[in-house]
């Protein structure tokens, strides 16, 4: 392996520095906070000569996926960035892409949707998403925004999935602070990602094809068993495509990390940033006895519940830290688990607390509030209430 560079920079450099490296030929974008900076800085690569790809300015989100769904079909690699209201606008072209089965990545700048309008952090607009048949990974800090990105489209590209890819990075607190990365050499991710080759043809003039065509009733389905077949295939390929980037890069990714698991009476789940500030909750807990452990969920789509159903075996309660929300429902994450842990013959008492929307902060206090609102509920034996939301204004509130 060649020396890594470091670098100090932006979450969003960060993610096109991922993206750099994986040298896409087709670059479409359209500005929108707090992605700007991902196509700008992929201009700035085209323009500078080190990256040689075709970068295209378009109207709208909604043209950004349709651009990336024409380039994709070509047989080129591909890829963008949006957020929030953006990710909302492209809706219909995400079904489009996963549905065509086109590797395409995007970088999201995880933003809260309107209304009220609002530019800062949380999960909702990926969450709203995650019906569309798009992997789904969700980075702690800008490192892993880079290095999953370059893991994104590694599996993507896999011929036993073939299904285009989000990379989630918080807004504001990855997107726009600086932290310290180390970037690989160019030749070791030319070796760990080899060209784009797409198995099933490409679109060309001179041999005339038809990709995304009209699905009747007797065809439909099975096209929607396959995509499904598809994303259930690459828990596998996702586990070896992180072996093989430890290997070479000498940074472990799991689908779920856990922390002081072992001996843990009470779990929490996080996803995204939150994950840091719940570390260091834990770490206190611990100072003070508490048998409290962490679990970060970094590829939500998939969703792995074989790895959380072994995690919540040997807990007595697990509280599920979400950064959306559903109404009428639940958080997107505790849903999931519910369904998935339905099975698990002795599995703990879950609860969910929704906080951090619209980039409400979140501190180390409220992570022991999380604990403790899950120990009671374990001690009474019952949950009496599932959902709780955590650190509410109350000025507002009245």
């Amino acid at each position: 392996m060649a020396d890594q560079r470091s670098m100090t920079i932006k979450g969003n450099m960060a993610t096109a520095m991922g993206a750099k490296l994986c040298r896409p030929k087709v670059v479409p974008a359209y500005p929108i906070t707090p992605s700007t900076l991902f196509p700008e800085k992929m201009s700035e690569f085209i323009a500078d000569g080190e990256l040689d790809a075709e970068m295209i300015n378009v109207e709208s989100e909604h043209s950004a996926m349709s651009a990336c769904i024409g380039a994709s079909a070509t047989g080129v690699r591909t890829c963008t960035a949006s957020a929030s209201q953006g990710v909302a606008l492209m809706h219909e072209m995400l079904f489009v892409a996963s549905g065509m089965r086109l590797p395409i990545v995007m970088a999201v700048g995880n933003r809260a949707l309107s209304a009220p309008i609002n530019i800062w952090c949380d999960h909702q607009d990926t969450i709203s998403s995650r019906d569309s048949g798009w992997l789904q990974f969700y980075a702690e800090t800008n490192q892993e925004g880079l290095d999953l990105m370059i893991n994104a489209f590694r599996i993507g590209e896999d011929n036993d999935v073939l299904l285009p890819a989000m990379v989630g990075i918080d807004a504001f607190v990855l997107t726009h602070t600086i932290e310290g990365v180390e970037v690989p050499a160019q030749e070791d991710v030319d070796d760990f990602l080899p060209p784009y080759e797409p198995p099933h043809g490409r679109l060309d003039p001179d041999e005339p094809s038809t990709f995304g065509s009209f699905g009747t009733p007797e065809y439909y389905q099975e096209f929607k068993q396959a995509q499904v077949e598809a994303m259930e295939g690459s828990r596998e390929v996702i586990d070896r495509v992180f072996d093989e980037f430890e290997e070479r890069f000498g940074r472990r990714y799991n689908k779920v990390t856990t922390y002081k698991c072992d001996d843990a009476d009470i779990i929490i789940l996080t996803m995204g940033s939150m994950t840091g500030t719940a570390r260091e909750a834990v770490n206190r807990m611990r100072e003070e006895g508490k048998k409290v452990g962490l679990a970060k969920l970094t590829v939500f789509r998939p969703f792995p519940y074989p790895e959380l159903e072994e995690i919540m075996s040997g807990a007595k309660g697990l509280a599920v830290v979400d950064r959306n929300i559903s109404p009428g429902g639940f958080g997107a994450v505790y849903s999931d688990l519910a369904g998935a842990s339905i099975n698990i013959e002795k599995k703990p008492l879950i609860k969910n607390f929704v906080t951090g929307l619209g980039g409400r902060e979140i501190f180390v206090k409220n992570f022991v509030e999380i604990y403790e609102k899950t120990l009671a509920a374990v001690e009474a034996g019952e949950v009496k209430k599932p959902l709780e939301w955590i650190n509410m204004n109350q000025e507002v509130m009245r």
